[in-house]
């Protein structure tokens, strides 16, 4: 079935037949997705790797679906009940569901009421309701044995025989899951108030929707309310219709008959269609999630760095004081403090406060504060921009600090800072948030970041997959710095893993800043494979190589000296860059035996040696000053960054302490079918107030200026 499997997959991704066969090809030989979209473009024709995924995702899930169909096709022909249309129908099936419907009738099944009447002789009775036959009761009496000793109890276990025939019949079972999709409604109602203090669940206490309707996001609500045991989730269906149908199936009727339909339908097939629907719905509304979570995780990822700053991590609390943390331009700990900046301190230790933080900022130089936006946060940042007051050129920014904690406690932050208490060790974690998010954040599993929606109710392995696969290509498409990357970024290299990562760290420790690519070969346990899938995405800036500080791999080194050589280059200076621009792609490229888009991307390289593809998005908005909800008036603009997009909306920092806000109705003029076309995380995004709710501290925000509204 392989050829099927590829004709399918080309079909379904609209891909070429070699292209996915080369992504297999390359797979196979151990290549890294990273390393294949980078270094491989010739034989993928240019495939992202998203794309490369997404080939080698579902060659195993047709992979999975072959398999099973040929265990189930060998296990129906072993009973010799194998004709070829059954055969057709399960090779023709698309999903593995589908398969397990066929083999239903022919599947080793568990003691039943249905199997123990057969055993008892009583399928000739079956038959004989079917024929409808007059004095059934009479005719029944002859069937009499062991455990059905009557005539009532002999009927009744013939029926339990053509119960189970017809809850096994594939067509019928079919019909019922296509009827229940087109035309059957979910509904929900408050089963337990008390379960949902905060009525978080409202909407849903008297709920329903088409089937076919429900969107991603109301599934996994309706999931989660019901598994709290606020919610009773149930399928309403149009019986009758059902009834009638299966009905039809008979040519004679009887009373008998009318109990088998009844029984077959409500008790059999109707369930099992539910939960093969509720299962595919969950499906679906899980891979929506993980989708979007992902999307955003990489949009996070990808916020441009502060680079060069001297900055002051703050992490607020109320009793226990404030946790400050300065750390240098390269993210090294100068300091760390405790203060006692806001309530229940009293006023003198607010005051002592003030002076501290003062003495900090003049002591470091420091030019930004980043406040973590958990418990006192507002408080904290009122004070803040107090104290700024008097340093017109520091700025603050407030802080997703998700996950901060996570890290604090983890074995990775106690390796870092084994004297410093966890606390702490969250402060000097905001603060290399703000200056690096990537090398920060991967240090963290990525479920704790807080840009998901219902991350919790998908399915875990599917999440962490999907997730450590974003973090992965955002590594591996900006590049690590051999000689500054934490053992947790390294890790997330092509071709390294976490002990290779270590003896990285370790070896630089031992003998010094690595100096050049070629001795990235003797960091122990470092083979040949993993340094060909290693060395383009490593980078060491100051090299005297200019090439070990780009994308460009080592197995094109020889080429681009022939190239410099052709082109009489000695310095990436203007001259030189001026060249390469000019260059004709085809013809320079064939006699360089390479690649065009190997050597597209050679130049690229050249033409911004170092480049750090993060500058070329949005810089964190910088606050001196504090806002209050109460300063905020409708129509009022804003400038926020986006913090999260799901599925109704986006949640915007306008540097209050809860995002505001925008709903996706919000978004646009036009209809927007969903949030993530309009916006990303980590956009700076003019936004204007369109609804304030004081009581509740919740802001609403839009997209659109009111004065265009109409």
């Amino acid at each position: 079935m392989e050829n099927q499997n590829i004709s399918k997959m080309t079909q379904e991704l609209g891909l070429k037949t070699q292209q996915i066969e080369q992504v297999l090809a390359l797979t196979a030989e151990g290549n890294t997705i990273p390393f294949i979209a980078r270094y491989r473009k010739e034989k993928t024709g240019n495939l992202d790797e998203v794309q490369i995924k997404a080939i080698i995702d579902l060659d195993k899930s047709l992979t999975t679906l072959s398999e099973r169909k040929e265990t189930v096709l060998s296990k129906i022909e072993e009973q010799g009940k194998l004709t070829d249309q059954l055969r057709q129908a399960i090779e023709a099936a698309e999903k593995l569901a589908d398969v397990e419907e066929l083999y239903l009738p022919y599947k080793e099944k568990r003691r039943t009421k249905a199997t123990v009447a057969r055993e008892a002789g009583l399928f000739p009775l079956a038959r004989l309701i079917l024929q409808n036959i007059p004095n059934l009761e009479k005719e029944a009496g002859a069937f009499t044995s062991e455990g059905f000793e009557t005539a009532e109890k002999a009927l009744s276990g013939a029926c339990d025989i053509l119960v189970e025939a017809l809850s096994d019949d594939s067509k019928l079972r079919s019909w019922t899951y296509n009827e229940i999709w087109a035309n059957s409604q979910l509904t929900s109602q408050l089963k337990d108030q008390a379960a949902d203090d905060k009525q978080v669940f409202q909407i849903y206490y008297d709920f329903e929707e088409a089937v076919e309707k429900l969107q991603g996001y109301r599934i996994l609500a309706l999931n989660r309310g019901e598994k709290l045991g606020v919610l009773k989730v149930a399928f309403e269906h149009n019986l009758e219709k059902m009834l009638r149908f299966y009905e039809a199936r008979f040519k004679e009727k009887n009373d008998y008959i009318h109990k088998i339909v009844q029984e077959a339908c409500k008790k059999k097939i109707v369930p099992a269609m539910e939960r093969r629907i509720r299962t595919e719905l969950t499906e679906s509304a899980e891979d929506g999630a993980i989708s979007l979570f992902s999307e955003n995780l990489r949009n996070l990822l990808l916020v441009s760095p502060l680079k060069g700053k001297m900055v002051l991590g703050f992490d607020p609390a109320f009793r226990t004081g404030a946790k400050l943390a300065v750390v240098d331009q390269t993210g090294k700990l100068m300091t760390t403090h405790v203060i006692y900046p806001v309530p229940p301190a009293g006023q003198a230790k607010i005051e002592v406060a003030k002076k501290e933080l003062a003495e900090l900022i003049q002591t470091y130089q420091i030019e930004i504060i980043a406040i973590g936006n958990g418990t006192a946060s507002r408080e904290s940042e009122a004070f803040v921009a107090e104290v700024l007051k008097d340093f017109p050129q520091v700025s603050y920014v407030i802080v997703n600090e998700s996950g901060a904690s996570v890290y604090s406690a983890s074995e990775l932050a106690r390796q870092e800072f084994p004297d410093l208490t966890v606390e702490k060790r969250s402060a000097i974690s905001i603060a290399r948030r703000l200056q690096d998010p990537l090398a920060e954040l991967v240090k963290i599993d990525p479920k704790s970041i807080g840009v998901g929606q219902y991350q919790h109710d998908v399915s875990q392995k599917k999440l962490a997959e999907n997730l450590d696969f974003v973090v992965d290509t955002v590594v591996n498409q900006v590049g690590v710095n051999i000689n500054t990357a934490s053992p947790a970024l390294l890790a997330h290299v092509s071709g390294l893993n976490k002990t290779i990562s270590e003896n990285i760290v370790k070896y630089r420790e031992e003998n010094g800043a690595i100096k050049s690519r070629a001795e990235i070969k003797k960091v122990p346990r470092l083979g040949a494979k993993a340094f060909e899938q290693a060395a383009g995405f490593l980078r060491i800036p100051n090299a005297k190589n200019v090439l070990d500080n780009t994308g460009v791999h080592p197995e094109s080194y020889a080429a681009v000296k022939e190239l410099f050589k052709q082109l009489d280059i000695k310095d990436l200076d203007e001259t030189a860059k001026s060249k390469l621009q000019s260059l004709n792609i085809a013809k320079t490229a064939e006699q360089l035996e390479l690649g065009q888009e190997t050597l597209k991307d050679i130049i690229q390289d050249l033409l911004k040696p170092g480049r750090d593809l993060r500058d070329d998005f949005e810089a964190p908005v910088l606050r001196q000053d504090v806002l209050d909800i109460k300063d905020l008036t409708i129509g009022q603009k804003l400038e926020g960054t986006v913090r999260n997009v799901v599925d109704f909306g986006a949640f915007v920092d306008i540097g209050l302490h809860d995002d505001g806000l925008i709903h996706v109705s919000q978004m646009s003029k036009t209809f927007v079918k969903h949030p993530s076309q309009v916006v990303s995380v980590g956009d700076i995004v003019t936004v204007w107030v369109s609804k304030l709710d004081f009581d509740r501290d919740k802001i609403n925000l839009s997209l659109v200026d009111p004065r265009d509204a109409n």
